[in-house]
């Protein structure tokens, strides 16, 4: 159909987990939109993996997101490694405790339409919940159970910090791109240190190019300003031709990603974005010009969540 979007895109060791990756995978989010139709979800899904795609990334809170992967793709179910996330929203269970995480697990599988979860992450979980250890003995204790494979965690700063650092994770899932470059010096080499399996989350930096004046409330307002400080222009790099390409190409071959999350409701979209990522990784003196756009403006630019 469209493999040839993808079919030069590598398929990377997911840390030591045993699992491999591609270099793109398909963030979810989108998929769970109530304006997107049923038609359309399930064309995306299925576009997804006739491209090569084999990771998706889905999570309790993304909408209808579960639910269209389990009932368009449950019969593809070996054909892709399935990631979601946990620790909240499970009705008569407060937030963030051993049981909702065990009940978002629960769920997941049965909307999910599947007897196992490849990679369960805890969604943002702050740092004193995780201090605590009940919800990373959850994903230990269903770990244990088979009901998971890896446990994991998605996040930033010094929550990931911690996380990384406990021994309890296989998988981290973290912000890597032209304006949120922070991992890139200490979480992603600590990473392959480790042996965790890593899932780069808003390569594209949320699309701030959209705008031309400040997105004030928008997701991508932060970058928005960062990239006005960098000066960042895709002119300046003959290589690429667009700033989805400078991105994609930035974030799916920064060492130590082992896969990028596109999100998309568009099938044309999703498959344009893997035709660039598929030319590669940018010449190292671009990617060092990118890094330096970012090292010498930075104003203590967190990771963003």
């Amino acid at each position: 159909m469209a493999s040839q979007h993808i079919v030069d895109l590598p398929l990377r060791d997911f840390g030591a987990t045993g699992l491999k990756v591609r270099a793109v995978g398909l963030g979810a989010g989108q998929v769970g939109s109530a304006e997107l139709d049923e038609k359309e979800a399930e064309a995306l899904l299925h576009t997804a993996l006739d491209c090569g795609i084999n990771l998706i990334d889905t999570a309790r809170g993304y909408g209808l997101s579960e639910e269209r992967i389990g009932r368009y793709l449950s019969k593809r179910r070996p054909e892709f490694i399935l990631s979601t996330k946990v620790g909240y929203d499970v009705p008569g269970l407060n937030n963030w405790t051993y049981d909702s995480v065990i009940g978002g697990i629960e769920r997941a599988l049965q909307m999910l339409q599947t007897d196992w979860l490849d990679i369960v992450h805890l969604h943002s979980c702050d740092l004193e919940i995780l201090r605590e250890g009940r919800v990373i003995q959850a994903l230990a204790d269903a770990r244990q159970a088979g009901k998971i494979r890896f446990a994991a965690y998605s996040g930033e700063n010094e929550a990931l910090e911690y996380a990384q650092n406990t021994g309890q994770f296989q998988s981290i899932q973290l912000s890597v791109n032209l304006c949120d470059q922070r991992s890139i010096a200490a979480a992603l080499p600590a990473a392959k240190q480790q042996g965790l399996g890593v899932i780069a989350k808003r390569p594209t930096g949320n699309y701030f190019w959209r705008f031309d004046e400040r997105p004030f409330g928008n997701y991508a307002e932060e970058y928005w300003l960062r990239a006005q400080m960098m000066r960042l222009e895709p002119k300046q790099f003959p290589e690429v031709a667009s700033w989805a390409e400078l991105a994609l190409r930035f974030a799916a071959f920064t060492s130590g990603v082992h896969s990028c999350i596109i999100g998309t409701s568009k099938v044309q979209h999703l498959q344009d974005n893997l035709a660039l990522a598929a030319k590669g990784p940018l010449s190292a003196e671009t990617y060092q010009a990118v890094r330096q756009a970012f090292l010498s403006h930075d104003q203590g630019w967190t990771g963003q969540i």
